[in-house]
């Protein structure tokens, strides 16, 4: 039967993120995307206009929902919440799916500092969603606020970086992905697996340029094939693989950042994963 993922996020008309990236990788990887829409925006907010609609209160009603609907979902995947309301709402709802697996992107700064839209009270109740997850994918100044660490340093070395990482595991996730470390003009992700006691690093070349969405596209595939049962060593290098790819391609064209990635040439290396690595 094939696997379900709820996945709470908000959609822009242009600039290619959160459920414009999710609903296309998901399916690529044989999983059911079930869309539930924090917002909606013309566009993205890296642009420097866009409409903005709010769906808060749309969120209980959803969910109250597919609540006397009985659905069920294998996954549940967050990403983007902005305000204490919608975190309430997705921390209640992930309650009541107790069995579903839970990856928890939790967005709240980059590059040492945190986004203006957020207070520390925000802040804080996004660290309490980072609990109820089973894999959380914070870049390296989450990954740092989650821990108490200074987030604005970015020179951490690599034994400051397995400290950290464990230190996010003991929040509650059982895996953590510290995601986009610039490093020695590479790109690293550092991945920790608890249960294994497993620690790894993967590595790409750096060149200089960065696109809006690509995170949600790197944690997009982590979720898509964990819920596939996926070893997660395997997700975790396809995941770098085809961002790096993907990158390399839109560096070749003179594109706006906020289009993001043209990710779509490459989503056939998603539907002809190797099955027999799962």
């Amino acid at each position: 039967m094939q696997k379900k993922v709820a996945a709470i996020h908000d959609i822009s008309g242009v600039g290619k993120c959160s459920l414009t990236v999710a609903l296309p990788v998901l399916s690529a990887l044989k999983v059911q995307c079930c869309p539930f829409p924090t917002a909606v925006l013309s566009n993205q907010v890296g642009y420097l206009e866009y409409s903005f609609l709010d769906l808060t209160d749309e969120m209980s009603r959803y969910t109250k929902v597919w609540d006397k609907m009985g659905f069920v979902f294998d996954s549940i995947y967050t990403g983007f919440l902005g305000s204490k309301q919608q975190v309430d709402i997705v921390s209640n709802f992930i309650e009541k799916h107790s069995d579903s697996f839970v990856v928890v992107d939790p967005v709240m700064g980059d590059n040492g500092e945190m986004y203006s839209c957020f207070d520390e009270d925000m802040r804080i109740e996004l660290k309490k969603l980072v609990c109820h997850s089973h894999l959380t994918t914070p870049n390296l100044t989450e990954a740092c606020y989650l821990a108490g660490e200074d987030y604005s340093k970015l020179d951490y070395t690599d034994e400051e970086i397995v400290k950290i990482a464990h230190e996010v595991s003991e929040l509650g996730p059982e895996k953590v992905v510290i995601t986009g470390i610039v490093r020695d003009g590479n790109v690293l992700n550092f991945a920790y697996d608890r249960i294994k006691d497993e620690i790894f690093f993967t590595y790409s070349k750096y060149n200089n340029r960065s696109y809006s969405g690509t995170g949600d596209i790197f944690a997009s595939i982590l979720c898509g094939m964990l819920t596939n049962d996926y070893d997660f060593k395997v997700a975790v290098n396809t995941a770098n693989e085809f961002i790096y790819k993907t990158i390399t391609y839109t560096s070749k064209f003179n594109t706006d950042r906020n289009e993001g990635v043209m990710f779509e040439n490459f989503l056939r290396d998603l539907t002809s994963l190797d099955h027999s690595k799962k």
